[in-house]
């Protein structure tokens, strides 16, 4: 596509459509876990299962990707996802409210519907990623990031608000009318934020898309052959590599860091809230840091503070596991917040690296590439908050010190951020190889491989 770049009203548009993404998913996954759990008294465990299988449907991004690659055009799928996530919503809380009378055909029905929330969130999530990398300048990646995570958080923090005054009185009734009024009003707020922002695609591009696998080849033949494609890419198996790693050591923290805070340093659960208020002060200036420095300098790179971010992780997670031996006495809130600056730096340098890197390799393969690293990410979380909790549970249970559990779940977490660390290292040093990529032809006339420019964030 031969446009300008975005301004920043553009991305800001853009971000509408996350803030979109993240008020519908904050119901269904938090909204409709408390009724299941309270109202419904049905164990935590369904809820569970359920917000585990909507992540995990999204290992098809890679499919969903490569959809938007033939078709050249990401904002039909941006739309269309969102629709499908807006009906999967609606039907979540119906099953929901089903639930009710009939506890078995309920959870069947909210099986079909997660998993049509998992395929949204992943068809316009991944369109999305991939349209924001192709019209955003590569010195705005990490405030686009930026923008695209702080916006999925207002989403969150305005739906909850909305949500708590429309379901008062609380009915189940309402509460399938509140899902529908969401879905209807982020779908509305998507289109609107896409429209005109695509422009024209290139006859090159859709030429290019559908060459590779021949035009004669089956469509899943035609997919499996350019997944393989992608993950012989040095750079897309490796970052696939970091990005799930990364996401599984910052995801299984999630579930563990208030229940450490009450039992080792004895927070009531108000105290607890506030030290996650605090972890999460400490994410957002952490991104914001990275996202100004990448703006107002090209030399700031998005692969150095992807490094950055990720051994300050692992060093404040040992930290916190050192904490777990002294008790009380250790500085609790200013490791939190040590360890959420952190995290952000990790998280924002992450992301924007993906946006960098999606159009290096070969051409008209965003889509599978951006999908596989979101399928790496989406499969990360599903498994991250679980394996923190059991790993707690099991360590307990083995050495019957809840002392020793937490500290040895922290440690094991710092480790995968040293891991993850050193797949970053190896990724900046791999650059793309043009000779693998035979040049391809469009029209009869030879084209040569496209690659994004090189250089710092």
């Amino acid at each position: 596509m031969n446009h300008s770049a975005l301004g920043w009203f553009g991305i800001f548009r853009l971000g509408l459509v996350q803030a979109a993404i993240g008020g519908i998913v904050v119901m269904s996954t938090s909204t409709l876990n408390r009724v299941m759990v309270v109202e419904l008294s049905l164990p935590a465990m369904v809820p569970g299962l359920l917000v585990a299988l909507h992540y995990f449907v999204q290992v098809l991004r890679p499919r969903l990707g490569y959809g938007s690659d033939l078709g050249g055009r990401r904002a039909p799928w941006i739309v269309g996802g969102m629709a499908l996530l807006g009906i999967g919503s609606t039907a979540a809380a119906a099953a929901t409210a089903l639930m009710a009378t009939s506890t078995l055909l309920g959870v069947v029905a909210a099986i079909v519907a997660f998993t049509m929330v998992g395929l949204g969130v992943g068809a316009c999530g991944t369109a999305l990623l991939v349209l924001i990398s192709k019209r955003v300048d590569q010195g705005r990646l990490a405030a686009a990031a930026t923008v695209t995570w702080l916006m999925m958080i207002v989403g969150f923090i305005l739906t909850t608000v909305i949500v708590s005054k429309l379901l008062d009185p609380f009915s189940f009734v309402r509460m399938v009318e509140v899902a529908a009024i969401v879905s209807a009003g982020a779908l509305l707020l998507t289109a609107v934020a896409v429209y005109g922002v695509e422009g024209k695609v290139s006859a090159t591009s859709l030429a290019v898309a559908g060459e590779d696998s021949g035009p004669s080849a089956p469509g899943e033949a035609r997919f499996r052959e350019a997944l393989l494609q992608v993950w012989q890419e040095p750079q897309s198996r490796l970052l696939a590599s970091f990005v799930f790693v990364s996401m599984l050591a910052y995801s299984a923290q999630d579930l563990i860091l208030e229940p450490f805070a009450g039992t080792i340093f004895g927070m009531t659960p108000a105290e607890s809230t506030r030290l996650s208020g605090t972890q999460n002060t400490g994410v957002l200036l952490g991104m914001l840091t990275v996202a100004w420095l990448c703006s107002r300098s090209r030399a700031a790179s998005l692969r150095f503070w992807t490094v950055i971010g990720c051994v300050g992780s692992a060093v404040m997670l040992f930290l916190l596991a050192i904490g777990s031996f002294v008790g009380p006495s250790w500085p609790l809130r200013a490791s939190v917040f040590g360890l959420g600056f952190a995290n952000g730096i990790f998280a924002v340098a992450a992301i924007g690296s993906m946006m960098r890197l999606v159009s290096e390799g070969r051409q008209s393969r965003e889509g599978v590439r951006m999908g596989l690293w979101g399928a790496a990410q989406a499969v990360a979380f599903g498994l991250g908050g679980l394996a923190g909790t059991i790993a707690v549970d099991l360590v307990r249970w083995l050495v019957g010190s809840p002392v020793a559990a937490y500290a040895m779940v922290f440690v094991g977490e710092a480790v995968l951020f040293v891991v993850a660390t050193g797949i970053a290292v190896a990724l900046t040093r791999t650059e793309p190889a043009p000779e693998r990529y035979p040049a391809r032809t469009s029209g009869g006339r030879a084209e040569a491989p496209h690659y994004a420019a090189q250089g710092g964030g």
